[in-house]
C-alpha cells in the first residue's frame, strides 16, 4: 500500500504539490491523472525518494523508500524509459540492477521473458526503439518481484497489440493482490485499464474514487431513443419537462434521464421503440470537467490549450 500524506514541494515560490494525501490499495489498477502542471512527476518522485518533500510524506507499506532496505524488492517503478546507459545491453543493464539489490541472477532471463525481449537482449539499449526501451523499464521494475508497481506513462511508444498486453499485464499484476499505481495521458486506456482513479489539479487533491463513480458524478447521462413516433415522444416528454432533441431521423437525444422512464413513457402512450440507449460521458469527458479550473494554460476557446482532447494529459 501506498500513502501520501499531507505531501508538498515548494520550488522557491512555487508550489507545485501543496497538502496532497492519497491512498493506493493492493489489489487494483489505480489511475493517476491530472492537467499538464498538475504535480504528478513531482509526487511520483517524491513517493521514490527522487525528491525530498517540503512537507509531509509517503510511506510504502508504512515505511519511506529511504529506509527500504533492498528497494527493488518492494517497490518497481518505470518513470523514465531512456535513463538507461546507452552502451549497455538489457541484459547487461538488468544484471546490473539484480546485483544492487540481491536479487538473483536468474531473475534477468525470467523478466525478460515477461517483457517479450529475449531475442534482443544482447543489443545495446541506446539502439532501442521507444517501445522496446518501455519494455525494459517494465522489466527492471518486475526485477524484484515487487509488491508495488510504480508506472510513468507506461504505453507510450507501444503499438496496439504493445498496449493491450500492457493493459492486461497490470491488471494480472493487481489480481495477484499487488498494488498498481500508473499515471497516463491516453484516457481512454485508463478507462480501460484503471478501476481507481487518484486526480490531480495544480498540486491538489481532486478526487479519489472508483473510475465509475468519478465518471458518473462528473459526467452527464441521457439516453438515444430510435422510434418511428419520434415526434409525439418528444412532445410527451417536453410536457414533463425533459429535454429532447432530434439528432437524426426517427432519432432522438434526451438529457437527464434514465432508459426506464423513457421506456415506462412510451409504453404508457403505445410507442414503438426500436432503439433505447443509455448515453453515457466518457473519462474524458468527466476529466475536461473536473479539471476545466485546475489547467496551466486557458485558450480563447475556453478549454486548455494542452488538452483539446484529452490526448496530452500530461506531468
Amino acid at each position: 500500500m501506498i500513502e501520501a500524506i499531507g505531501l508538498t514541494k515548494r520550488y522557491g515560490s512555487k508550489v507545485a504539490v501543496n497538502d496532497l494525501s492519497f491512498t493506493v490499495k493492493p489489489g487494483r489498477v489505480t489511475g493517476f491523472l491530472g492537467p499538464n502542471g498538475a504535480g504528478k512527476s513531482t509526487t511520483m518522485r517524491m513517493m521514490l525518494g527522487l525528491d525530498r518533500p517540503t512537507a509531509g510524506e509517503v510511506r510504502i507499506d508504512g515505511k519511506p523508500y529511504r529506509e527500504l532496505k533492498h528497494p527493488l524488492r518492494t517497490v518497481g517503478a518505470l518513470l523514465d524509459a531512456k535513463w538507461v546507459h546507452p552502451n549497455r545491453s538489457a541484459r547487461t543493464h538488468l544484471q546490473w540492477m539484480a546485483k544492487s539489490n540481491s536479487i538473483p541472477a536468474k531473475r534477468v532471463d525470467e523478466v525478460l521473458g515477461m517483457v517479450g525481449l529475449e531475442d534482443v537482449a544482447r543489443r545495446k539499449a541506446g539502439g532501442f526503439s521507444l517501445g522496446m526501451s518501455q519494455r525494459l523499464g517494465i522489466a527492471t521494475a518486475l526485477l524484484g518481484d515487487p509488491k508495488i508497481l510504480l508506472f510513468d506513462e507506461p504505453v507510450n511508444g507501444l503499438d496496439p497489440e504493445g498496449i493491450h498486453w500492457i493493459r492486461r499485464f497490470m491488471q494480472g499484476l493487481a489480481a495477484e493482490g499487488r498494488t498498481v499505481f500508473v499515471s497516463s495521458h491516453l484516457l481512454s486506456e485508463m478507462a480501460l485499464t484503471a478501476e481507481e482513479l487518484v486526480v490531480i489539479g495544480r498540486g491538489e487533491l481532486i478526487a479519489q474514487c472508483s473510475t465509475q463513480q468519478f465518471v458518473d458524478n462528473a459526467g452527464t447521462q441521457g439516453v438515444l431513443v430510435r422510434s418511428p413516433s419520434s415526434a409525439q415522444l418528444q412532445q410527451l416528454l417536453s410536457a414533463q419537462g425533459l429535454s429532447a432533441r432530434s439528432t437524426a431521423a426517427d432519432t432522438l437525444l434526451v438529457d437527464e434521464v434514465g432508459t426506464e422512464q423513457i421506456g415506462e413513457l412510451a409504453a404508457q402512450h403505445g410507442i414503438v421503440l426500436h432503439e433505447l440507449t443509455a448515453q453515457r460521458s466518457s473519462l474524458e469527458d468527466a476529466f475536461i470537467q473536473m479539471t476545466s479550473n485546475a489547467v496551466e494554460y486557458q485558450t480563447g476557446l475556453g478549454a486548455a490549450s494542452s488538452e483539446p482532447t484529452a490526448s496530452e494529459v500530461a506531468r
